[in-house]
């Protein structure tokens, strides 16, 4: 399978003499999604920031669709689409606006536009809202409005950073749905969320952060045998508690 996503000796922070990361390296192939969990503070948010381009690393390099930031910009941009915790919006701008904007952005051709934004509009209860203005919105519709954004998009690679925040239940299982129709569809999906037992039901691989470094990574038994459990032996949340806090069951 093709990799979209790979992160090679990744060390890097917020200020050069100060690591946050410790020589993080993971991949993430077409047709899969994957799981980043870890404790607050353990380098989730960092992690991201540097796949983003928001932060430079230290050391190591990232690469998206085969390429770096800094070997091809655009292409580089244009791989991937962010969905991030706290929906971020222009007050001033319609929810259909939002949409156009992103296409704009992905270069979506505009009958494709007008079909699939009818449809995620449609899907995520957003049809009556959609000449609404982002300051009139509440949280849980403007975390809508950002995700119908990504999947418009159609990148090779999304990543979404606890996407479940503020949805009602129809949402989540709206978002689950279209997620795992990308992931068929051929897309890569890097999802960081504190609610591991979707995780668990959801992803095919997860990443154990903690402390700046990658504990364990691979399908649940690689992460079960990681944390000393046997095969077919707990929970991801079982196994992760003993990562990150020597814990036992």
């Amino acid at each position: 399978m093709d990799t979209i996503l790979n992160v090679t000796g990744l060390t890097g922070g917020y200020t050069p003499r100060r690591s946050v990361l410790h020589d993080i390296d993971f991949e993430l192939r077409a047709g899969e999604m994957v799981g980043l969990i870890g404790l607050n503070g353990a380098g989730k948010s960092t992690t991201i920031k540097h796949i983003l381009g928001l932060m430079h690393p230290h050391q190591g390099e990232v690469k998206v669709a085969g390429v770096t930031l800094e070997e091809a910009p655009q292409q580089y941009r244009s791989s991937f689409a962010y969905v991030p915790e706290t929906p971020l919006l222009f007050d001033e701008l319609t929810v259909e606006e939002h949409l156009r904007l992103s296409a704009m952005a992905y270069q979506v051709p505009e009958e494709r536009f007008q079909l699939e934004a009818a449809r995620l509009l449609e899907q995520y209860q957003m049809t009556p809202k959609r000449k609404a203005f982002a300051s009139h919105l509440s949280k849980g519709m403007k975390q809508k409005v950002m995700i119908m954004s990504a999947l418009l998009a159609s990148p090779r690679l999304y990543i979404i950073d606890e996407p479940f925040l503020g949805l009602d239940p129809l949402g989540i299982r709206s978002l689950l749905e279209q997620l795992v129709a990308v992931k068929k569809g051929g897309a890569a999906i890097l999802m960081s969320s504190h609610i591991l037992s979707t995780v668990e039901t959801y992803c095919d691989r997860f990443i154990v952060i903690h402390q700046g470094r990658i504990a364990a990574q691979g399908d649940l038994d690689a992460i079960r045998k990681a944390a000393g459990l046997s095969q077919g032996g707990g929970t991801l949340e079982d196994a992760f508690y003993r990562l990150v806090a020597g814990g036992e069951q």
